[in-house]
């Protein structure tokens, strides 16, 4: 059930108006490596961006941002056994950079001349879109975290605790 909500969440976050690499894909990618079963990790933030890419449009580097979000949900899988707000923290620092690093990668086959000064040229016109992967990806990882185990400290104390609490799906 968390992995549709996840799922229907990134959708509708990457539909509404927001700054450009402001999204809440990485985080939840890192959420369901940390919280999900292992066969999920990768669909959660794949699922989120082919539906949405479908309805925004497809661009030239969506297989290095796809790609991206699916190996960030398996950095998440670090998490398990190990979820402090230092870990947490780290993991969503390095997928953003790992993001970077890969989608404009993307962006240097793509569009620029496939030369040293090209590739740098590429890297050094996106660290402006960087602030903002690193600022929603510690914003939105640091949000589903807490509010996720913020609701497991108050559903533990009832009934329902194994239904609420079941993170197979």
């Amino acid at each position: 059930m968390i992995a549709y909500l996840l799922i229907l969440a990134g959708f509708l976050f990457r539909l509404l108006p927001h700054a450009a690499n402001f999204s809440p894909v990485a985080a939840i990618a890192i959420f369901s490596g940390a919280y999900l079963s292992k066969k999920y990790v990768p669909w959660v933030p794949l699922a989120i961006m082919i539906l949405s890419d479908l309805v925004l449009g497809l661009h030239d580097v969506f297989l290095y941002t796809w790609g991206a979000f699916a190996i960030t949900g398996y950095m998440g899988m670090w998490l398990k056994g190990r979820k402090n707000i230092w870990s947490v923290t780290g993991v969503s620092l390095a997928a953003s950079l790992f993001f970077f690093i890969v989608t404009n990668f993307g962006v240097w086959v793509a569009w620029y001349p496939h030369t040293v000064q090209g590739l740098a040229d590429c890297y050094l016109k996106a660290v402006p879109f960087l602030r903002n992967t690193v600022v929603s990806g510690l914003a939105y990882t640091m949000a589903l975290f807490g509010a996720y185990e913020l609701a497991a400290r108050v559903a533990v104390k009832t009934r329902f605790k194994d239904i609420l609490l079941s993170t197979k799906y």
